[in-house]
């Protein structure tokens, strides 16, 4: 019972990660029908960021706190990746909207290799290690589970920040130009809607939450590398992919449903598998989810509220 309480706060915290990303996913996916497989490496982008800038900080004023620390490094993260997202929607993808569907979705395969390809000629290929500024002493509420405060920051942040959105999208003019837009393009362009502006707010949204999710991951695992987005990004797809790709609320759903199956499968992997298999073969629970999904309810758990396109 320890172990699947403990595994079940693993799971919560890499959840809330998972979904944090995953929205970037399925909020484009929902206007634009398009997989950003490159969403993956803005994450990576705001970690490196966030890092030079907190080196930056602490070399200029040594006596600043971890709490300016970390605000120095969201505050030069954040408007980097907000700016990258627009520039990746208005060179890479604006002028192929009316394309093939396979065009898009190889030049986002290609974004992906050309800023992790950036990314490796500015930071080098070695690990950075990322300055521990929140407390990652273990704190153990109840019996034989532990969490650490850096867990409990980025489980409160995740939330804040994925109410903060359903808020967006749901209570305010432009949640309802969003929705809009993700229902008809030219319907919504005839009403008075700038459609070019709102994909390329969803863009510059869902590039600052990846900023942030890759500070916190970063954060919680005290390393920051040039290809560190990649796999958290194809996690985060099949994430929104088991929610309904195109349903915010279900890429909440499914991110921290998959959090949850892979950090209980590798706590118990060893034991299902009669010893054959380990927790470093925890990767596989994200991709067996995937074909299941794909395979038994491709619209995912919570279905799919985008229209079908001609």
């Amino acid at each position: 019972m320890e172990t699947l309480l403990q595994q079940i706060v693993n799971g919560l915290v890499v959840g809330s990660v998972y979904s944090l990303v995953a929205l970037g996913y399925t909020m484009v996916y929902g206007i634009l029908g398009l997989i950003n497989f490159a969403h993956g490496d803005v994450m990576m982008i705001g970690a490196l960021v966030a890092l030079q800038a907190i080196l930056f900080a602490q070399k200029m004023w040594p006596s600043l706190g971890p709490l300016a620390l970390v605000g120095i490094g969201l505050a030069v993260a954040i408007p980097t990746c907000m700016l990258l997202g627009y520039v990746v929607e208005r060179t890479a993808y604006r002028r192929l909207r009316n394309a093939p569907r396979l065009a898009p979705l190889i030049t986002a395969i290609g974004v992906s290799f050309l800023l992790q390809t950036l990314a490796m000629i500015i930071w080098g290929r070695g690990y950075h290690s990322f300055p521990q500024l929140i407390s990652t002493v273990p704190m153990q509420p109840v019996e034989g589970v532990f969490v650490t405060p850096v867990q409990i920051t980025t489980l409160l942040v995740s939330a804040s920040l994925m109410a903060a959105l359903l808020l967006i999208v749901n209570r305010t003019p432009l949640g309802r130009a969003m929705r809009a837009t993700a229902e008809n393009h030219r319907v919504a362009s005839l009403m008075g809607v700038d459609t070019n502006k709102i994909i390329a707010i969803t863009f510059i949204i869902g590039s600052a939450l990846a900023a942030i999710a890759g500070v916190m991951v970063a954060s919680n695992y005290g390393i920051a590398h040039y290809t560190m987005g990649f796999l958290p990004g194809l996690k985060a797809f099949t994430a929104a992919v088991l929610g309904g790709i195109g349903n915010i609320g279900g890429a909440m759903l499914g991110g921290i449903v998959l959090g949850l199956v892979e950090s209980i499968g590798a706590g118990y992997i060893e034991t299902w598998s009669f010893g054959f298999l380990n927790s470093s073969y925890q990767d596989i629970f994200a991709f067996i989810i995937l074909g299941a999904v794909l395979i038994f309810r491709p619209t995912g758990l919570l279905g799919e509220r985008v229209a079908d396109r001609a």
